[in-house]
């Protein structure tokens, strides 16, 4: 399947041909498929780097990019009409060639010989060693029998990781990669909003996550990006709490964080809502503080502003507001300093998005180590979430009653542009005004 125009793929390999030096090869296993117990299989989905290299999404699939003759090589399950009538139409060598783009397709049952004899001029190759067995095997026999009484200057004499390549394309999204991103948008803008105004009291948080990931398939996304959550009560405290069986109760706050995945593009959403339509005192007191944080940090983006500088004005609105409700005591600074505000804010603000929810590339730069400041400038192309979060754990003794079992996470998906930025997901309803609107 090709969600985006084959163009758009062929551009994508030309690009990573150019930053390919001369000599170097990259290789790229896709995924293979998952049993789930006896003979059902959990769904195909296929690597991102492999996607967003070819757009084919059949698993056992290779591909081969390197300098000469042929430049992208394909090797797919083969043509097989009594396989494919259980499972479905395979692409086979031809079909790689003629649907995707490659100069040369090449039938699974030959892969150790076609990549030794692709590899044999080779000097670098670009193979992330590590991330799966199997594939790691197949590398290392393929390269075992190229070394063995090989004559010099025969196959690669050095291993690279391919995110070196990869990630700075991947992270810095062009228009039709945000054109599906927008389109991922609107359909969890509305299966949040359906979520929202159709809960009610009683309910269980099944029900929720079964309406929402509905509203996913039936406007044709793949499914879900990430597991739904949808906490009622006490479980919006937990960050990742999977929608279980739990009853939605009156006068409890409702937590969703659940995203469409549109041709492998993730949306990464979270909203708080009322589950009787309407907030309480201490509710509204929190939600607010919340979202005037969150607003500001959405507005804080541009290019040349960083997640570090982002996520450090959000823990001080936040802490500062934690002493204003009585939730932390003393200044700003020293509970920033003790880190007093993780016990009600303990996770960073943002992520990269793209085809992966948690997408790749790289957040420090310099000589920092990871972990100390996510001081990366950002730049126009950028996809990252902003989600702030209050959580009052319910056994928490030393917390005003009233905010005890709280938890609130407001998440929206900013672009980064050449004059500011977009929100994506600001159709999905956040202010308090328009979330009571939904129930009437």
């Amino acid at each position: 399947m090709l969600s985006l125009p084959s163009s758009s793929f062929a551009a994508r390999r030309a690009r990573v041909l150019e930053a390919l030096p001369v000599g170097g090869a990259l290789l790229l296993p896709t995924n293979v498929e998952q049993n789930r117990n006896s003979d059902v299989y959990y769904p195909f989905r296929p690597d991102s780097d492999f996607y967003w290299l070819t757009g084919l999404d059949e698993p056992d699939a290779w591909a081969l990019l390197k300098h000469g003759e042929p430049s992208y090589s394909l090797v797919v399950l083969p043509k097989d009409r009594e396989k494919e009538i259980w499972t479905g139409i395979r692409v086979g060598a031809e079909g790689a060639v003629q649907d995707y783009g490659a100069d040369a397709g090449f039938p699974l049952e030959k892969l150790h010989d076609t990549l030794g004899e692709l590899l044999a001029d080779v000097d670098t190759l670009y193979y992330a060693v590590g991330r799966r067995p199997d594939p790691d095997a197949v590398v290392h026999r393929v390269l075992g029998a190229l070394r063995k009484g090989r004559k010099p200057n025969k196959g690669p004499t050095a291993l690279a990781e391919p995110a070196s390549l990869l990630d700075p394309l991947r992270i810095l999204k062009t228009d039709d990669e945000l054109a599906l991103m927008r389109t991922g948008a609107a359909i969890t803008a509305e299966a949040h909003t359906a979520a929202m105004r159709d809960v009610r009291p009683g309910m269980r948080e099944y029900e929720i996550q079964a309406l929402i990931e509905y509203t996913f398939r039936r406007r044709g996304a793949w499914g879900w990006a990430y597991p739904s959550i949808v906490g009622g009560g006490d479980n919006a405290c937990i960050l990742h709490y999977r929608a279980g069986d739990a009853e939605l109760t009156d006068g409890a706050l409702m937590l969703i964080d659940a995203g469409a995945e549109i041709d492998g593009y993730a949306t990464d959403v979270t909203r708080t809502s009322p589950i009787n339509g309407r907030f309480t005192g201490p509710q509204r007191e929190l939600y607010q503080l919340c979202l005037d944080v969150q607003i500001a940090a959405c507005e804080a983006t541009r290019p040349g502003a960083s997640l570090q500088g982002i996520h450090d004005e959000v823990v001080r609105s936040l802490t500062d507001g934690f002493i204003q409700v009585g939730l932390l005591s003393g200044s700003v600074d020293e509970n920033i300093e003790s880190k007093a505000f993780r016990r009600f804010y303990m996770h960073r603000t943002s992520h990269w998005l793209g085809l992966d929810v948690h997408d790749v590339g790289r957040y420090q730069l310099g000589d920092q180590a990871p972990g100390e400041g996510d001081n990366r400038p950002l730049e126009p192309g950028m996809v990252f979430t902003i989600e702030p979060g209050i959580y009052v754990s319910p056994d928490d003794e030393e917390a005003p009653e009233a905010f005890r079992g709280i938890g609130i996470r407001i998440e929206d998906d900013v672009l980064v542009t050449a004059d500011g930025h977009e929100n994506l997901t600001i159709a999905t309803p956040k202010t308090i005004a328009d979330i009571e609107a939904l129930q009437g």
